[in-house]
């Protein structure tokens, strides 16, 4: 089978890839966590995972409904480093939503008028009229960390950015919109796992990309990035939620909880909901020093 990208992952996990890592991939059993820190040493089990999502997606449907119905917005920020499972998560949030009031806003490289335009322009297209839910698989924050760690943005551009940010989400809460950022964090290794596991399967090569290959040896840069954005952004008015994605299963029940928690609609069950798990997702604070 041909590999994408002349198999550049794989020499990556042999040549480049640091031992530790390499190491934890080449030991990991089936369902381990690879990540240390992780506070669960294994993946949740299946029958437990579908039997919590089940009644989770009643309550999706009954806040949908009660959404269109009050005429509230939404608006959901999908961040987090490359496979950390952002796809997964809005997936699982939208698989019974009706697709007319619920949008997926995965946008490309900005054409040559975007690029001229009001950095914010574009996004702002995309929000939600009364009614609707806007999930943003990746926004706004690509200048903080992706064009900043690649040299697609100048620092003054970057600087100028989170001189906006504040009163640009200040004026996004000031609307009564409901909006939420949620960060997902994946250890090294398991990202680079994931990165082979596509690598090595037709059906999902499509998720690589060159941005993917070339940023494998720029974890370190990344997270002086991660750092200094979420020092910096993360508001009163629009705090972050840090989940850690390493066990996907978790990562999306706590994502939908989150979203579930932020909405008042009719007939929320508080317990079909349950508490959200705080080993795996709070503030800014719950990310990984290394």
């Amino acid at each position: 089978m041909n590999l994408p990208f002349d198999g550049a992952i794989s020499r990556y996990f042999r040549e480049g890839a640091p031992p530790e890592v390499r190491k934890a991939i080449e030991k990991a059993g089936k369902d381990e966590v690879l990540t240390k820190s992780y506070p669960y040493r294994e993946e949740m089990k299946g029958k437990d995972y579908d039997a919590q999502m089940e009644v989770l997606q009643v309550e999706l449907a009954k806040m949908q409904a009660a959404i269109k119905t009050t005429g509230q917005r939404v608006i959901v920020v999908f961040e987090g480093r490359d496979a950390a499972g952002k796809g997964g998560a809005i997936k699982a949030v939208t698989e019974n939503m009706n697709p007319r009031q619920a949008t997926v806003v995965a946008l490309p490289k900005p054409t040559e008028r975007e690029s001229q335009q009001w950095y914010f322009q574009r996004y702002v297209d995309w929000f939600p009229a009364k009614g609707e839910i806007a999930l943003f698989d990746r926004s706004w924050y690509n200048r903080a960390m992706i064009e900043h760690v690649f040299g697609f943005c100048t620092p003054d551009q970057r600087a100028k950015f989170f001189r906006q940010l504040p009163e640009f989400e200040q004026m996004i809460a000031d609307e009564g919109i409901i909006f939420l950022k949620i960060w997902l964090e994946v250890g090294r290794a398991e990202q680079l796992k994931r990165f082979l596991d596509r690598e090595g399967d037709l059906l999902k090569q499509w998720k690589l990309s060159q941005i993917d290959v070339d940023g494998l040896a720029k974890w370190d840069d990344y997270c002086a990035a991660i750092d200094e954005t979420m020092k910096k952004t993360s508001f009163k008015h629009a705090p972050w939620t840090v989940i850690l994605s390493d066990d996907k299963k978790r990562a999306r029940i706590a994502a939908i909880q989150t979203l579930l928690g932020a909405v008042d609609y009719a007939g929320k069950d508080a317990k079909a909901i349950g508490k959200i798990d705080t080993k795996i997702c709070g503030g800014p604070a719950l990310r990984p020093k290394d």
